[in-house]
């Protein structure tokens, strides 16, 4: 009877051993670093100076196997390392690399990230499920969340101030899903808006008019159309004596004011019990003597409370808001305030926002990643059951040019806002020339 053979690569000998992979390499050299730490001894070092100190361990690991690594791969595999013991493993190339605005994880082996505006997949993995599902644990741990199978997903904010959005199985059917909004250590400021020709310095000198005259603004705009980074810029604008309360799901806002009262919400605990939502804040920032109050983003019942708040003393409010258009954010406005379970009449509810709200500021993100203020709408009041608006300055969109990208231009529709009297007693002086009918700016 013939005897099997195992067929072997070409040159290859019987019995030689298997060359481990380099990911095999890295977890046996990550395994032994566990058992060999002492962590009551590391627990009292910092930042560079606790890397420094296993990096020589893991340098004097990798000399006692022998890898047949060369020297690039030898400082890859102790970098890696490193990075898996002491950061966020096979993320932390990702979140070091500013061209990066968004990093997308479906799945231990498929990652995508965006850049200038474009999606492209990246070489990065994670080794399986389990190993994805320690580093998103990592993540939420070190604010005090808790992501697992009673409570499957899970908001938070990283050190850098990033905002991390995780859903795992049985939720995920294709293992745990991560998305990952950058907002960076330098958050952008005015002067990057204007060279990036989101807004005309006009569109500038009004917003900061009526910031400084405490006007209640909303931000309204799609996702990732740059309302937090819009709002964090026009903050910018509020003076820095001032006492400002700021109410966030995850604190994400980077105010730069010496005065800033920072107040997150709490999910239930794992008994259901313990939940602090955004309504609970804001009905406690009312006792707290706030002059502003800033919510980073409105999407339910804490709408009618916002509203109350800006209707009783607490001008120069702000938020952001999920709408498409200014007059599509009034209707937004109109269904959280429905959500409070009040059976208000449409008109009460209508007459509530129009002497709340005084400017619209709507965010966009257009084809091929470009984020404009596309419009700055003041609200005039109500006629017979309308909300009346009416635009001041917008961004008209003419086509896309062979890139892919958009292009137009920002026009001034000629209309003096109706609350330049409450400016001007608050010393600010606009010249007429900034609301004459033009084209500002074409890009």
């Amino acid at each position: 009877m013939a005897t099997l053979r195992t067929a072997l690569p070409i040159g290859a000998r019987p019995n030689e051993p298997r060359q481990p992979s380099f990911d095999e390499l890295k977890q046996r050299i990550h395994s032994k670093l566990v058992d060999k730490l002492d962590l009551s001894r590391i627990a009292d070092l910092e930042g560079d100076i606790l890397r420094r100190e296993i990096r020589l361990v893991v340098e004097h690991l990798c000399d006692a196997e022998q890898m047949p690594l060369n020297r690039a791969e030898r400082e890859r595999l102790i970098d890696e390392v490193l990075d898996e013991a002491l950061g966020l493993g096979p993320l932390e190339s990702l979140l070091k690399d500013p061209t990066i605005s968004d990093i997308l994880i479906n799945g231990p082996k498929q990652v995508y990230v965006e850049r200038r505006g474009k999606l492209e997949k990246v070489n990065v993995t994670f080794r399986d499920n389990e190993h994805l599902l320690q580093i998103i644990d990592r993540i939420v741990s070190k604010v005090g969340r808790r992501v697992d199978e009673t409570c499957p997903m899970v908001d938070a904010r990283m050190p850098d101030g990033s905002r991390f959005n995780a859903i795992i199985p049985p939720l995920a059917l294709d293992g745990p899903a991560v998305s990952i909004r950058r907002f960076g250590k330098n958050p952008l400021r005015l002067e990057d808006l204007l060279a990036y020709k989101a807004l005309t310095p006009e569109m500038v000198m009004l917003l900061e008019g009526a910031i400084k005259a405490r006007l209640n603004i909303i931000i309204s705009g799609g996702t990732g159309s740059g309302k937090t980074t819009l709002l964090n810029v026009l903050s910018s604008f509020i003076p820095n004596h001032e006492r400002i309360i700021t109410i966030e799901d995850a604190a994400e806002l980077q105010l730069q004011q010496e005065h800033v009262v920072r107040l997150e919400t709490r999910p239930p605990n794992i008994e259901g019990k313990g939940e602090v939502t955004a309504t609970d804040l804001v009905r406690n920032a009312l006792r707290m003597r706030p002059e502003r109050i800033i919510i980073g983003e409105c999407r339910g019942p804490e709408a009618l409370d916002m509203l109350q708040a800006m209707n009783t003393g607490h001008e120069g409010s702000m938020t952001t808001l999920h709408a498409n258009s200014p007059r599509d954010a009034l209707s937004r406005l109109e269904t959280m305030i429905m959500m409070a379970g009040f059976e208000l009449p449409v008109k009460a509810m209508r007459q509530q926002i129009a002497s709340a709200v005084d400017l619209i500021v709507q965010a966009s993100r257009l084809q091929g990643g470009a984020r404009k203020v596309t419009h700055i709408t003041e609200v005039v009041g109500m006629e017979q059951d309308t909300i009346v608006i009416q635009d001041i300055y917008s961004y008209i969109q003419d086509g896309v040019d062979e890139h892919g990208r958009a292009y137009g231009r920002f026009v001034c529709h000629g209309v003096r806002p109706t609350f330049m009297p409450r400016l001007e007693a608050a010393g600010i002086r606009l010249p007429a020339s900034a609301f004459r009918e033009r084209v500002m700016l074409v890009d």
